[in-house]
This record gives C-alpha cells, sequence and structure tokens, in this order.
C-alpha cells in the first residue's frame, strides 16, 4: 500500500529510469516528496535533540494502481526503535525485546561487565603492584650481587699479588661466593616467577572473557547479517552475507542493511509497488570531521550500500552512471618541448586510468609518447593543467620538485555562497572514509592538509575564491571549502561535499617549476572557462 500520497504534481513528468543513487540529481517528485517528511520530522518535537546531532532519511516515489506516491525511511534507528508509524519498517528488526540479537547482546553485555569487574578489581590491581614492586626490589637485589662479586674478585686479586693466601684458598672462596650468588639468584627468580604466574592467572581470565566475547560478537553479526535477505525487481532473494562475500571486505560492515536506501526498495518490492525515484538528504548537524549540511541531497553510501543495491536495483530499468558513460572531451596541448608536455585536462576526465572505462589523460599522453608518465594528478570532476613527463629521466626530477612542495599552484573555485574571510589559511588533516570512498573527512590522525586562498571577488551570490595548496591531498580543496572548521561553503557542482551542477567549478589554472632537465622557470597558466 502507498504510505503517502503526492499532491500538486499535474505537469511533473515522471522520470523514465530509475535513479542511479551513487550519482543523481534528485527528481521535482523526490524533492516534493522530500518536503513533505521535513515538514513531518520538523513537528515532531522529542526527536529534535536527537535529529540535530544528524541523520539520513530517504524518499521513494512509487506507483501503485495508477496513483503516485511515496515511501520514507531514516537510516539506522530513531529513538530507539525501527517501528515509527510515518516510516517503512527495518528489513530486519533486530531491536524487538525478544529478539534473538537483544538476547545475545545482554549476554554479551554481561560479559563486558565481568570483563570490567576484574579489570578493576583490587586483587588484579594488588597483583600489578606487588609485581611491579618485586621487579624493584629483584633488579636492586641482582644489582647488589653483581657489585658483591665485583668487589670480592677485586679483593681476591690484591690478596694474590700481595702472596697473603694461597691460590687454592682464593680460588675455594671465588667458588663459595658465586655459588651463594647462585642460590640467592634462584631465590630471587622464583619469587618474580611467583609473582608474574599470579598475575598471568588473574590476566589470562580476562583474556578468555574478551576471547569469548569477540567470538560470540562476530557470530552474532553473520547471524544478524543472515535475516537481511535483500529482495529485487525480479523477486530474487540474497543475504547481506551473499552480496558482500565477493567484495574486497567479504564480510558485511556493521550496520549494513540498516540504511535508508535498502529499507525502501524493501519494503516497495514487499508491497508490489513500482518503485520510480529516490533520494537520500541530510537533516541536523554534520558529523565530526564528515561534510554533511542541513536539508541537502546525498548519494548512497559506498561501503555498505553498493554491494545490497547492485543487487536490489536488478530488474530495474536504472540510470547510468554519469560519471562513465559521458565521454569527457579531449585535453588541449598547452605547451610540450622534447621532455615535458602539459595540457589542459578538462572536467570528467580521469588522470590516471581506472576501473571504470573512463578515458584518462594517462591513456591520451601514451598514445602519443611511448614512454609517457603522469607526474601529479587532478580529480575526475577538476579541469585545469596537468603536466606529464615523456620519459623516466623527466618524471623523476620533476616528481621530486612535487615531493619537496618547491611546485607553485593556484587553482580557481567558485563557491556555492557567500564567505565574509578574504584571505587566510586552512589547516585541516584529511583521511579516506572507507565506507564512502572517494569522501574523505577531517580526522586528528589523518594526513597534514594546507590550503592558503584569497577571495577575488563575488558574482550572483556566489564566491571567486583563488586556493594555493601547500599539500596535494586527495579532494583537498573541496574538503577545506566545504567543512565547517574550513570555509563552510562548499565549491559550486561539488557532488560529494555539496549539491551537483553541469559541472565542478574547480580549475588548475597556474603552475610554476624549475625545468627538470634545463633548470629554466616555467610558469604556465590556462584560464578558467567560468
Amino acid at each position: 500500500m502507498l504510505h503517502h500520497f503526492l499532491s500538486n504534481i499535474e505537469g511533473i513528468e515522471l522520470p523514465k529510469l530509475f535513479t542511479y543513487p551513487f550519482h543523481y540529481t534528485p527528481h521535482p517528485l523526490c524533492r516534493l516528496a522530500a518536503e513533505q517528511v521535513q515538514h513531518y520530522i520538523a513537528t515532531r518535537e522529542e526527536w529534535h535533540a536527537e535529529l540535530m546531532e544528524g541523520k539520513m532519511f530517504g524518499v521513494l516515489v512509487v506507483e501503485a494502481d495508477e496513483k503516485i506516491g511515496f515511501l520514507a525511511a531514516f537510516s539506522g534507528n530513531l529513538a530507539g526503535r525501527n517501528d515509527h508509524e510515518y516510516f517503512v519498517p527495518a528489513v530486519y528488526d533486530m531491536l524487538r525485546p525478544d529478539d534473538f540479537f537483544r538476547q545475545e547482546e545482554a549476554n554479551i553485555s554481561a560479559i563486558n561487565q565481568r570483563i570490567k569487574q576484574l579489570e578493576s578489581s583490587d586483587e588484579l590491581c594488588s597483583a600489578r603492584e606487588d609485581l611491579s614492586r618485586i621487579e624493584r626490589e629483584c633488579d636492586d637485589k641482582l644489582r647488589a650481587i653483581k657489585t658483591r662479586l665485583a668487589e670480592g674478585k677485586a679483593l681476591r686479586n690484591r690478596h694474590r699479588a700481595e702472596g697473603r693466601y694461597s691460590d687454592e684458598e682464593l680460588i675455594l672462596a671465588s667458588q663459595r661466593e658465586n655459588a651463594e650468588a647462585q642460590r640467592e639468584k634462584r631465590a630471587i627468580r622464583e619469587h618474580l616467577e611467583n609473582a608474574t604466574t599470579h598475575l598471568a592467572t588473574l590476566q589470562a581470565e580476562i583474556d578468555e572473557l574478551k576471547h569469548e566475547r569477540q567470538r560470540r560478537s562476530a557470530e552474532l553479526q553473520m547471524r544478524l547479517f543472515a535475516q537481511f535477505r535483500m529482495l529485487n525487481a525480479h523477486g530474487e532473494e540474497r543475504d547481506l552475507c551473499e552480496l558482500f562475500a565477493p567484495t574486497a571486505q567479504q564480510i558485511p560492515p556493521a550496520g549494513a542493511g540498516e540504511c535508508a536506501a535498502p529499507k525502501l526498495l524493501q519494503y516497495a518490492y514487499k508491497n508490489a509497488l513500482r518503485p520510480i525515484a529516490m533520494a537520500e538528504f541530510w537533516w541536523g548537524n554534520s558529523p565530526k570531521g564528515e561534510v554533511r549540511q542541513h536539508g541537502m541531497f546525498y548519494p548512497a553510501c559506498n561501503g555498505k550500500c553498493k554491494p545490497i543495491l547492485g543487487h536490489m536495483l536488478t530488474g530495474l530499468d536504472v540510470e547510468p552512471n554519469p560519471l562513465i558513460d559521458i565521454a569527457p572531451p579531449e585535453p588541449k596541448i598547452l605547451w610540450e618541448d622534447e621532455w615535458l608536455v602539459a595540457i589542459d585536462k578538462p572536467s570528467g576526465m580521469l588522470s590516471v586510468r581506472g576501473k571504470s572505462g573512463v578515458r584518462s589523460a594517462e591513456e591520451w599522453a601514451e598514445e602519443r609518447y611511448t614512454e609517457a608518465m603522469i607526474v601529479h594528478r587532478l580529480d575526475q570532476s577538476t579541469s585545469g593543467i596537468l603536466v606529464i613527463a615523456k620519459n623516466k629521466a623527466a618524471h623523476e626530477a620533476l616528481q621530486k620538485q612535487f615531493i619537496s612542495r618547491t611546485v607553485k599552484k593556484s587553482y580557481v573555485a567558485m563557491l556555492d555562497g557567500v564567505i565574509s574571510h578574504q584571505q587566510g589559511e586552512i589547516r585541516l588533516p584529511l583521511k579516506l572514509d572507507y565506507d564512502n570512498r572517494p569522501r574523505q573527512m577531517v580526522a586528528d590522525d589523518g594526513r597534514a592538509a594546507h590550503t592558503i586562498f584569497e577571495v577575488e571577488g563575488y558574482t550572483n551570490g556566489c564566491t571567486r575564491v583563488r586556493f594555493y595548496p601547500i599539500t596535494g591531498r586527495t579532494h583537498q580543496l573541496r574538503v577545506h571549502a566545504a567543512h565547517a572548521d574550513g570555509l563552510g561553503t562548499p565549491i559550486v557542482g561539488d557532488d560529494i561535499y555539496g549539491t551537483s551542477a553541469k559541472r565542478l567549478m574547480l580549475h588548475a589554472e597556474t603552475i610554476e617549476f624549475s625545468h627538470p632537465i634545463s633548470g629554466e622557470l616555467i610558469s604556465l597558466c590556462s584560464k578558467a572557462e567560468f
């Protein structure tokens, strides 16, 4: 049955193909459905605090009995439950009190509690303190024995030199001292071993419980994943274990099957509703380190959803992936000599060949220069100057300049809003968001990323900015622009950290380096088309 009807949709044409969930522009029907969902959740005051921490919601426009309506879903759970009336149910509700998951989760929690009790017990603390004290005492005693033996030897040597005692007497004295020392050392080692064994016995119980906790948690996860039996448009059913087995990770990640998109499609298939279009939007504050804008639409995640949706979309006529199925234009040669060639890479072209089959600058170069090697890279969506070495010697020499950061580059970007700072620098370390690759996230344990910027002007509510990247991390300028601790304003057309458009308004406009062979200063410029 239809959960919610869409009104005022006259004049809106239905899409011919279903949404490609990993790169899309929301269909007008999805926008209308999202507005209704947003209005609903804004009225639920009891959810306000939790939602402000941030949550992904989804809408699926469906058709049944020639009527158009939509389904709504949230990722994970909401207010500790999966069964809210306005939204489709979970594929598998593990939060039911009588469910095996909750029962085994309680058993694992009891193990956790026992581990905490043992780790904080007086007996364990006392055993650790005793061992530490005994180790210090033993070290002191062993040093004293060593000193005593050395002094005894020195004394015997003087006596031997003075002729006070015979060699037989001195040897006997030495043997007595060494025998006594060995008895003392054995007693010391035994004392230390007893303390070590006592602590190890206490620790072994804890380690055994931790091993049991790990085993039971892994078994529980796999048993849980087997309950998520995902349908596709042909009615075929496969569980999460089957879907992730062929992937590099092999085991489903935690939370797989609980995102909004799989919930929506599962409910539609079970209730004979025809999927028409789908979209997901973020509600609330951005998670720490990530770039999520309140109310904005986002693609489905790769880590958790790609294997699942790859199966669930089977049987639907789905839009082609725009990043793969549209051939980019050919690059233009800006400058060239016998060692190097600099091109203006168009937006949409890869820098190096990838699995998608999209044409790359690397392939373009290899077709023309037999020993061509890419020196640096630009994102697929970024246009601008890309320098290519024609042989290994030029590549190695120029690459050293990039590594030592002596190459000077500047990028021009249009930001989707007005920023107040006219110039400044951004230092936000970045690392890969593994569940949502190729997204990057800000993290204390990420790689250092440093950008200098200056505003060049304002046009129609947008800000033209020049970036000077000091480091060259993946998506560095895009994240530094969009993140709240950066400029807080995404680049126009940024389909990953902002809102998609015809293209990403980011262009590598200038580059300056020393020629790897002649040492001549090379300065190149390619003006942005925007």
